[in-house]
């Protein structure tokens, strides 16, 4: 299915432009048409796995530093609902693929039907990316908001996760989230707080697939 997904969000690429692509399986497999269909393409990612493919598939990647504006940008999500509000949780490079995404005209997430709800259950947990120096404080603020924060654990579970940036990631985890754009505002004014995993009104299209094939959400 996620194949498909691919191959539908293909349709969307114009010749000669500059896309962003994220991380995951159905974008790897969007690489691999992406070469196929020999568009003339420049690429960005926040996903240095991604950034490896398109190399070795021959893609032409560019820094996104070097770019103000992309024309599409794809990605995947954990949650998402019909309001395209949507939450990431895995890989901690959140920050990176929301400017990626505020510099895209069109940007769109490839999901299976399971992913998405009416409205966020939060399920999953924000990701918090933040300064070192602000740890203990970054705590207490999210559970004045009702938040559960948690750090995350390296695999050795010695030390802390980091992000690509050198800073922490702070697992929150919300069982009663009544009004995300207030949730979404109050964690990014939190100071010591770069960016969340919380993704308010920035998605435009998400591509959903099932067995019944693909439908799309849009605003």
């Amino acid at each position: 299915m996620k194949r498909i997904c691919a191959k539908e969000a293909l349709r969307y690429i114009k010749d000669n432009s500059v896309i962003g692509l994220g991380g995951g399986s159905t974008i790897s497999y969007l690489v691999d048409y992406i070469k196929e269909s020999k568009l003339n393409v420049q690429i960005v990612t926040p996903s240095f796995n991604t950034e490896m493919l398109c190399i070795k598939q021959g893609l032409n990647v560019i820094p996104s530093w070097s770019v103000n504006k992309i024309s599409v940008a794809f990605d995947g999500c954990d949650e998402i609902d019909n309001n395209l509000n949507a939450l990431k949780s895995g890989g901690g490079i959140h920050t990176k693929e929301k400017i990626i995404a505020k510099m895209a005209d069109n940007y769109i997430l490839l999901v299976d039907e399971s992913k998405v709800s009416p409205t966020l259950t939060f399920k999953n947990p924000v990701v918090l990316e933040i300064f070192e120096e602000s740890l203990s404080y970054v705590e207490s603020e999210v559970k004045k908001l009702g938040g559960i924060p948690s750090m995350r654990k390296s695999s050795d579970k010695d030390c802390f996760t980091i992000s690509d940036h050198g800073l922490l990631l702070m697992n929150v985890k919300f069982n009663k989230v009544d009004d995300i754009k207030t949730l979404d505002s109050n964690l990014r004014n939190i100071t010591g707080v770069v960016d969340t995993s919380l993704f308010y009104n920035i998605c435009t299209k998400a591509l959903v697939v099932s067995e019944n094939g693909v439908r799309v959400i849009e605003k």
